[in-house]
């Protein structure tokens, strides 16, 4: 099995899942986000933005393929490039740690220990431009596939809480702590990124 990871950039933009093309839930604020949603502009948006932080700050992403195939993809960035980190109780997020915004994995990929593979990638990255840590915004009330991550699966993953909140906990991950995981943390990622996306999913507003 032949698996690569790649930079996300516009040309590979289109091998993101249908729905992840046009979803600008974290690329806009709350109303900007409605408002390109309604007016069908979202997906242009989507790439202005991913162009504008490519540009500005450097890779943003990573789209995972096996045998060619894309099977799964990652997306983060500092929060400043990030409008609607700031929608949440429990922001911000910490000046040291780059926002981990969204993840997938396909669920006929999952349990190979690609999540593993591409949160180390992340992680390489990140380290090698100075960063101690990532941090997500929870949905500790989850039920379906959205575009936040469940919370229990990020503690799951070896995230831990940072600030308390009953529906939307901010947590936070060592970045050094994720070269060296165990195999119970790699599977407990495939479920993570599998849960985000199970069609349909990850909804623009």
């Amino acid at each position: 099995m032949g698996r690569r990871l790649v930079p996300l950039t516009l040309d590979n933009l289109p091998d993101l899942p249908q729905r992840c093309r046009a979803c600008v839930f974290w690329e806009l604020d709350p109303v900007s986000g409605e408002a390109a949603v309604k007016a069908g502009t979202a997906a242009l948006e989507k790439e202005s933005w991913i162009s504008a932080v490519l540009l500005d700050w450097g890779s943003c992403g990573r789209v995972v393929y096996v045998d060619e195939v894309p099977v799964g993809y990652v997306l983060y960035a500092p929060p400043a490039y990030v409008p609607r980190s700031t929608a949440f109780p429990t922001s911000p997020v910490s000046p040291d740690a780059v926002q981990l915004m969204t993840a997938f994995i396909l669920p006929d990929y999952q349990g190979q220990g690609l999540g593993r593979v591409m949160v180390q990638t992340v992680a390489k990255d990140l380290l090698r431009r100075g960063f101690k840590a990532i941090e997500a915004f929870g949905d500790a009330r989850w039920k379906e596939p959205a575009c936040v991550l469940p919370a229990d699966h990020l503690l799951a993953v070896g995230f831990k809480t940072v600030r308390q909140h009953p529906a939307s906990p901010r947590l936070r991950l060592e970045l050094r702590s994720t070269l060296s995981w165990k195999e119970d943390v790699e599977m407990a990622l495939d479920r993570l990124l599998g849960a985000v996306q199970k069609e349909p999913a990850l909804r623009p507003l």
